[in-house]
């Protein structure tokens, strides 16, 4: 089944707007991102594994025999190693907040953006179940008791702040 041709208008939208947001980030967002971005790969670890076997084996000195100018540097427990991890660690848990704190702002635009849509969703079938209680009034079509009730609930406005309320009261 292909694509209507409203369905890709809104997908355009929607890409546009997701070009939009990331041409808007800042210089240390798009670090961020590259650098979770290269640091989530499994080349990433991969690499890292070759290079922790390899800087383990060299001040173990198992390869002086195979590659006498790889002489030891760092002799157990690995100071210097463990120092450098700590550091890429700590850069790349500061890329991965940047980017993870990029994330929930679009987040919670795009949940603004969703809950202002159904707001309008629910004003315009609000509008259009009005219009045809009065299409039915002229017509002279009585509706049944419970669909009076029914309509009457419908056709009132949504008080979010009330929503809200309950919600609040009701969710843990």
């Amino acid at each position: 089944m292909g694509t209507t041709r409203t369905e890709k208008t809104n997908i355009e939208k929607i890409a546009d707007l997701e070009a939009q947001h990331l041409g808007q980030r800042s210089m240390m967002e798009r670090v961020g991102d590259r650098l979770v971005a290269v640091a989530g790969t499994g080349t990433f670890a991969l690499v890292h594994v070759i290079w922790f076997a390899t800087w383990i084996a060299v001040n173990f000195g198992w390869l002086r025999g195979w590659a006498p100018a790889l002489a030891p540097f760092d002799p157990y427990p690995f100071n210097l190693l463990t120092m450098v991890v700590s550091l890429e660690a700590i850069f790349i848990t500061i890329g991965v907040m940047i980017s993870q704190n990029r994330m929930t702002r679009l987040t919670e635009r795009r949940a603004h953006l969703d809950l202002q849509i159904n707001l309008l969703a629910e004003q315009e079938s609000t509008a259009t179940l009005r219009l045809l209680a009065r299409i039915a009034e002229r017509l002279g079509i009585e509706p049944e008791a419970a669909a009076r009730q029914e309509r009457a609930t419908l056709e009132a406005e949504t008080d979010v702040k009330e929503l809200v309320a309950e919600l609040d009261q009701k969710l843990p």
